[in-house]
């Protein structure tokens, strides 16, 4: 079935939450007419002039990023905001399937007329954010969204992809994570923009600060960022349970994201970012070649059996299968 891709733009524009929806399962579909009719939308809707707040946020499992996303997104529509929530959850590696669970864990927020939550696959992509993310992002500031929280699967060193298509990084910690400092790696904390510690409440509320305290001393340590205030990158304490501290670390965020402005570091990061997606859809493209060439494929086929077995180094083999491409 054709879509009526003007008419689907139009709705989005104008703040449809169905026709969003519609919109985002379209540009997350893999099959080729869909890519095509994905494209036709996003260009459509490129020239709007909506300008969303981009947050990504990871945190280790069981940090309570739901929690978290939740009692944020709940302050943030009570400001009066319209906040989109584009939760990626992880994919099995077997079936391919996700639970997909986020707006049962999101209740409150899910019911919230300014809200809007969309759980995606992550269809094994590394950094836990599916390759389509971005261009939900697009479609949800096109639809007029305030803000844009981009949760990841969980943390590690290819988390940091997130940092590619948001304005500020959110770190999601728990206290007293002792060696956590060393799981997260030196990586994501250099991406990270603001560290919030949560579950700093009963009796983990010592234990919190304490650990705020202990990244604030490692955050000291690493090279000072171009573009950003000396007193950030910073860690603080937050009880998503008890929505303590929340308020503080919006005004951090907002407080940061004024000054990219006025400094002209915001337009900068953004004019790279699309750089940087340009180049990975040029990548996407080049490796769709690979495998849809009839001739590369049965190469790729009989040497990788060659490098299995030790006849032909890696190196060399793949050299000659990209020399099939240019031939």
């Amino acid at each position: 079935m054709t879509r009526d891709i003007p008419s689907l733009a139009r709705a989005v524009a104008a703040g449809d939450r169905r026709a969003l929806a519609r919109a985002i399962t379209l540009v997350e579909s893999a099959r080729d007419d869909h890519r095509a009719e994905a494209e036709t939308l996003l260009e459509a809707l490129s020239h709007t002039k909506g300008e969303a707040l981009r947050i990504g946020l990871s945190g280790t499992p069981g940090v309570g990023k739901s929690t978290f996303i939740e009692a944020f997104g709940c302050l943030l529509t009570a400001r009066n905001l319209r906040v989109a929530v584009l939760a990626v959850d992880p994919s099995s590696a077997r079936s391919g399937g996700s639970i997909l669970g986020d707006k049962t864990r999101m209740d409150r927020l899910s019911r919230d007329p300014k809200a809007f939550i969309r759980p995606s696959p992550s269809q094994t992509h590394l950094g836990g954010v599916a390759r389509r993310t971005r261009d939900a992002v697009a479609l949800c500031e096109a639809a007029g969204f305030d803000v844009v929280l981009i949760e990841t699967v969980g943390v590690g060193q290819s988390e940091t992809i997130v940092a590619e298509m948001s304005d500020l990084f959110i770190l999601l910690l728990a206290p007293g994570g002792g060696d956590e400092l060393q799981g997260v790696k030196r990586g994501i904390m250099e991406m990270a923009d603001l560290i919030l510690v949560n579950k700093a409440d009963g009796d983990l509320k010592a234990t919190a600060t304490r650990t705020v305290a202990d990244y604030a001393g490692a955050l000291r340590l690493l090279r000072k960022r171009e573009g950003d205030p000396e007193e950030f990158p910073k860690a603080m304490a937050i009880s998503a349970l008890e929505e303590a501290g929340l308020e503080k670390a919006w005004d951090e965020m907002q407080a940061l994201a004024d000054y990219r402005r006025e400094t002209g570091f915001w337009a900068q990061r953004r004019a790279n970012q699309a750089r940087h997606w340009f180049e990975d859809e040029v990548r996407q493209g080049l490796l769709a070649l690979l495998q849809g060439d009839g001739r590369a494929k049965a190469a790729m086929s009989t040497l990788g059996e060659a490098v299995a077995t030790g006849e032909r180094a890696p190196g060399a083999a793949a050299r000659e299968v990209l020399r099939l491409l240019t031939s």
